[in-house]
């Protein structure tokens, strides 16, 4: 076990602060199981390729003084039992049950006083079990926890424990401005880096602030524009938040389908779940008796900047740009095309290295800062919609096939909506994770993106047939 301790960087401390006890800044994730696990081979498994990594044996301490970044310590009580829990459904054993079970941990802190993650492995589910796995953001981002599930993971029942195998995942689509946009944004970044890695030096010597300033001047325009815009538009989805949260997730959509549709609709497969999602969100409101003709609501939207010859690592290496949803839009192939016109203006842009480097400043700053910058830019969205790839082939866990994966990811900035949207083994799950005291009904969304999506592929089918 690791005995060093290590500086947190700056925008995992940003997303350390953000806790709160509406609002808890955990990543949780489900892999649905065909049958129980092989209890003493998965913890074999998770003590040789889990605890190699040093986080998942460290605790977070914060400074003496409310100056510069946390560390991650060692833990000295470590005691890897306590981090995993074995359980099971009350009857009658459903995925009305496993949600519920989410739910409640969705709305559960984790123990500071020890490293920030732990695993339940639930058995009677329907007929099968499943592993959750919850995981505080500031150790990593989605993707970084897609890389530890997949560490955990075999590409067969009967693989060997210690070896670390590397599933293939669906070809992202990797966006324009990772390419197009570094170099304007070089020497933004080169400033940022520079300010957060020197952190409470900085603020001894504010001369190196400054020099850092002109540099990130660059991105003025755009931390203006954003704080130009009123705050979102006043729907069921949004209003003061409570403890208990709710979480849900469709039926699988096949992959296949899904490129019918991007193909007949010119489209990509991101444009396409969106508009199915704008319109599961629009049907929502107006059964609440909310009014859309006129609505559209943003979407805060990460993006994952690390570049692709990187290998995936922990921490937290995501932007983030704003997505105005058009839910005005009743006609489907119409919000799909304005859908994707905005996401392909996204592309263009610098936003998600922006705010990516605006995380990196609140994670320096005293906590009040970091709290009003969040509030504000918070108040310019409803939801958090998130997009991750996962293996393109089925994987095993402990002698258990995957049957399916899904998660969420939390909502800073006091919104009470997150959208998932995985891909794994040639399917795609949507799951949604609301604040309870707003939307007590999650599936009522998750079944309208599949209501909407059957709808583009119906489209789509006929379009393809008439060609």
């Amino acid at each position: 076990m690791t005995t060093q301790t290590k500086q947190m960087s700056p925008v995992d401390s940003a997303w350390l602060h953000m806790e709160e006890p509406t609002n808890l800044m955990m990543i949780t994730g489900v892999s649905l199981l065909d049958k129980p696990l092989d209890f003493e081979r998965f913890r074999k498994t998770v003590e040789v390729r889990l605890l190699s990594l040093d986080r998942f044996t460290m605790r977070v301490v914060e400074p003496a003084l409310p100056v510069g970044t946390p560390h991650w310590e060692a833990d000295p009580n470590f005691d890897l039992d306590a981090h995993i829990h074995r359980m099971a459904l009350p009857a009658p054993g459903d995925m009305t049950e496993l949600q519920r079970l989410i739910s409640d941990l969705a709305s559960t802190p984790l123990d500071f006083s020890k490293p920030l993650w732990n695993i339940h492995l639930v058995e009677n589910v329907e007929g099968g079990a499943a592993m959750i796995l919850r995981l505080h953001h500031c150790i990593g981002d989605g993707t970084a926890m897609n890389a530890i599930l997949f560490r955990l993971m075999d590409m067969a029942r009967d693989a060997p424990v210690g070896e670390v195998q590397e599933p293939a995942t669906e070809a992202p689509e990797r966006h324009d401005f990772l390419s197009t946009a570094f170099k304007p944004v070089r020497s933004i970044g080169r400033a940022i880096r520079q300010l957060a890695h020197e952190g409470s030096e900085s603020l001894r010597h504010p001369s190196r602030i400054v020099e850092g300033a002109g540099a990130a001047a660059e991105a003025a325009s755009i931390v203006g524009r954003v704080l130009l815009m009123s705050p979102d538009a006043e729907t069921p989805f949004k209003g003061p938040l409570g403890v208990q949260k709710r979480v849900a997730w469709s039926n699988n959509i096949a992959l296949t389908d899904v490129k019918t549709v991007t193909k007949a609709l010119g489209s990509k497969v991101n444009d396409v779940m969106l508009a199915a999602l704008g319109g599961a969100l629009r049907d929502y409101l107006i059964e609440r008796g909310a009014e859309v003709s006129d609505l559209e609501i943003r979407a805060v939207v990460p993006v994952d900047l690390r570049p692709p010859e990187r290998g995936i690592e922990l921490g937290n290496a995501f932007g983030l740009v704003f997505l105005s949803l058009p839910l005005r839009i009743a006609d489907p192939i119409e919000r799909l095309h304005e859908t994707k016109k905005r996401m392909d203006a996204i592309k263009a842009s610098i936003e998600a290295f922006t705010f990516y480097s605006l995380l990196n400043i609140f994670g320096v700053t005293p906590r009040q800062v970091e709290e009003q910058g969040l509030s504000i830019f918070g108040s310019r969205a409803t939801a958090v919609v998130t997009n991750v790839r996962g293996p393109g082939q089925a994987l095993y866990i402990a002698g258990s096939k995957i049957e399916n994966i899904m998660g969420w990811v939390p909502q800073a900035g006091h919104l009470g909506l997150g959208v998932s949207i995985f891909s794994y083994d040639g399917k795609v799950s949507v799951g949604v994770i609301t604040d309870a005291g707003l939307v007590p009904d999650p599936e009522k969304i998750t079944v309208g993106v599949r209501t909407r999506f059957d709808e583009l592929l119906s489209i789509a089918k006929e379009t393809s047939s008439a060609d």
